[in-house]
């Protein structure tokens, strides 16, 4: 039987997407097998192959995913003056990292082991969000509120600041998340020459 009993597709294909969300970020993507999956899952690891065709369709259903909902989930207010665009932004990027920080770290570290077409599709959803970021910054140094010499590698330096969040902040340590993103606000102002 491919199936532990009473397993059903709709809650089985979560279970798997989960579970390798979670087995990828904590052992990294070439150190974890199907047959892992399948057993966090509690299916036999050829039942894992009605859910995706491998491993790399896995990973790269999961960074999909993950972009997908990211893009979704901010909503830019193109008419807000663009200081207010920028603090929102942080805020959102930081929250939303803490949120779904498996997702991030996968996101970020585990493109190396994408094929050059889902390293392309992959790239093309980071592209729209970088974008998001490059515009508010041109926006800014536009209407006289920012300085800076190069947007595009600003948004590159933001972002991955505003990532790395995920490498420390624990929930209950010294700094509660609305710290943590006041702080990280100041930094940014200070980095886009706003003070």
């Amino acid at each position: 039987m491919a199936r532990t009993t009473g397993s059903r597709a709709a809650i089985t294909g979560p279970l798997v997407r989960r579970a390798a969300l979670q087995l990828f970020a904590r052992h990294g993507y070439a150190a974890v097998s199907m047959r892992q999956i399948a057993a966090a899952v509690g299916v036999q690891a050829g039942a894992l192959y009605a859910y995706t065709p491998d491993k790399q369709a896995l990973l790269a259903g999961l960074l999909v995913e993950h972009m997908e909902d990211l893009l979704s989930a901010w909503g830019d207010g193109p008419d807000a003056p663009p200081m207010d665009r920028l603090e929102a932004f942080v805020r959102f990027h930081i929250a939303y990292s803490l949120d779904h920080a498996d997702s991030v770290f996968l996101s970020y570290m585990e493109l190396r082991n994408l094929n050059p077409e889902n390293h392309a599709a992959i790239a093309a959803l980071r592209g729209r969000y970088e974008d998001a970021l490059t515009a508010i910054l041109r926006e800014g140094a536009a209407a006289g509120v920012m300085r800076l010499a190069d947007a595009r590698l600003t948004t590159m330096a933001l972002i991955a600041m505003l990532t790395g969040v995920t490498n420390w902040f624990r929930e209950g340590g010294r700094l509660d998340r609305q710290a943590v993103a006041d702080h990280y606000w100041g930094l940014v102002r200070g980095a886009v020459g706003a003070g």
